[in-house]
């Protein structure tokens, strides 16, 4: 059983900075790419930054994000992370890790997703 465990969300200042780690646990599987949405009250979820595992570690983030916020991995650690500097109140939102993960069981490739993280930035 695949699972995704979220840490690190809180409450910070504008300008301020948090880090989100998201870890995958579970045994027989490949983790494709990982990624972070966000989903403010009565709003969509979003994409906010991606990253792929199995071929190079490219990264893609949103156009709100770009210059503040930084994904990178530990694949020892099936690890994510997501640096968040420069902190404004719009980026306020429960924050959820997704990633995509071949396992044995399944037999193919399905993403999963973690609980979510409430991150809360005061003006």
């Amino acid at each position: 059983q695949v699972q995704l465990v979220e840490s690190g969300g809180g409450l910070v200042q504008a300008g301020g900075s948090l880090r989100l780690s998201c870890a995958v646990s579970g045994s027989a599987f490949r983790i494709n790419a990982m990624g972070w949405y966000r989903q403010a009250p009565g709003k969509q979820r979003e994409s906010v930054a991606a990253i792929t595992i199995t071929s190079g570690g490219s990264t893609n983030y949103a156009d709100s994000v770009k210059g503040r916020f930084t994904i990178s991995r530990d694949n020892r650690k099936s690890t994510v992370y997501l640096q968040m500097n420069s902190l404004k109140p719009e980026d306020t939102a429960v924050y959820f890790c997704n990633a995509n993960i071949y396992t044995i069981q399944s037999g193919g490739d399905r993403d999963y997703w973690g609980q979510g993280t409430q991150v809360t930035v005061s003006s």
